[in-house]
């Protein structure tokens, strides 16, 4: 599935990723765009069928709209967002991906949008009548009284029958309820104080069961909140981001550090392995050692890469040391290099002690021949 998206803002500031509401298009997060580009690079991007995106070609769920949107974003720390429908993919991100989510914004949306029988007729009325019918409805529920906001309309009559169908199945199955513990991001929930569509309750629930997520109501708006009450919301928005400071952008640095010198991998399977208990402690190695040290511009990577090889040997961490062979192989080491640096702890750190090493490394380097790297 591919998603039609564009990116806006200095190509070297940190990303902001935001999604739409059913129905809408990126467009309606334009109210807050020339506010968030002074400081963010961000992405935005069309569900399918709708905007630049192309029809879906069959039905999905939320999950899997999730998984579109991260197949945009390289790897990197990012901060996601969403109103409605695109809050829910956000939320998903953010627990399928939290390694890679720096804040979390959800504007006027829920865990779980009602009993799936509503959303299935919604989506069969659609596929008969068309998208012009429900209008009507959806003016009464996305705007207070009085607010025109036409132009949303205008983009919304024009949206894909089958694809807008295919994403009310998907709300229809949608439920994150018993996951939202498990969102580690910081995080801002956003609620219009007059949202028929995700009616406060709801808002609390998502602030409620979320570690440490914050709340702001914005009065006198309903479901398109950022769109009625772009300054507010905007407002909110920068808040919630701005407290993305230095400690954050280290942390995205050290990530990415980690990354290119121990492969993704490795890095995946230490992230899934973490906890509540150890995720400080992953944090602080990732900002400290990935980022403040091998992130110094006065050694290279290989030079790097001898250094920490012969202080493995020296301290007998051989675990660690079956790690550091494999990324200084990444970071241009060649194996006859490697094997100068063991000669070299021979003589400086012990013969017992460079015996165990080699012993390692050749097995590390026959398990890399053996995986075809």
């Amino acid at each position: 599935m591919k998603l039609h998206h564009r990116i806006d803002g200095p190509a070297d500031a940190p990303l902001l990723v935001l999604g739409p509401s059913l129905g809408t298009t990126m467009e309606v997060w334009q109210p807050q765009l020339p506010a968030l580009t002074g400081s963010w690079r961000v992405l935005r991007y069309d569900l399918p069928g709708h905007g630049g995106s192309a029809p879906a070609a069959a039905g999905f769920t939320v999950d899997d709209l999730a998984g579109a949107v991260l197949e945009l974003v390289e790897d990197e720390r990012f901060a996601v967002g969403g109103v409605s429908l695109g809050g829910a993919i956000a939320a998903t991100i953010a627990v399928k991906a939290g390694h890679r989510v720096r804040r979390l914004v959800l504007c006027c949306t829920s865990a779980r949008f009602g009993e799936p029988g509503p959303w299935l007729e919604r989506a069969a009325l659609v596929r008969g009548k068309g998208m012009a019918e429900l209008v009507p409805a959806l003016r009464a529920r996305w705007f207070t009284p009085g607010f025109d906001g036409q132009w949303v309309f205008d983009r919304f009559v024009e949206v894909d029958v089958t694809s807008y169908a295919a994403c009310c199945e998907a709300l229809a199955a949608f439920d994150l309820t018993g996951r939202l513990g498990e969102i580690a991001a910081p995080t801002l929930v956003i609620a219009g104080s007059e949202d028929p569509a995700t009616p406060l309750d709801h808002a609390l629930t998502l602030a409620g069961d979320i570690p440490g997520a914050s709340l702001t109501v914005v009065p006198r708006a309903s479901h398109l909140a950022n769109v009625e009450r772009p300054d507010a919301v905007t407002a909110a928005l920068l808040g919630h981001l701005r407290s993305a400071g230095p400690a954050e952008d280290a942390l995205a640095a050290g990530m990415r550090t980690r990354r290119e010198v121990l492969g993704d991998a490795h890095v995946d399977r230490a992230v899934a392995a973490t906890t509540d208990f150890t995720r400080d402690f992953q944090e602080f190695i990732t900002r400290y050692a990935w980022d403040e040290i091998w992130n110094r511009p006065g050694l290279d990577r290989r030079a790097r890469s001898c250094v920490t090889l012969t202080a493995l040997v020296a301290r007998g961490q051989l675990e660690e040391l079956a790690m550091h062979v494999r990324a200084a192989l990444r970071n241009g080491l060649t194996r006859e290099e490697i094997k100068e640096v063991l000669l070299q702890t021979a003589v400086y750190c012990g013969v017992p002690a460079a015996n165990a090493a080699f012993a390692v490394a050749r097995r590390t380097l026959a398990d890399i021949d053996a995986e075809g790297l």
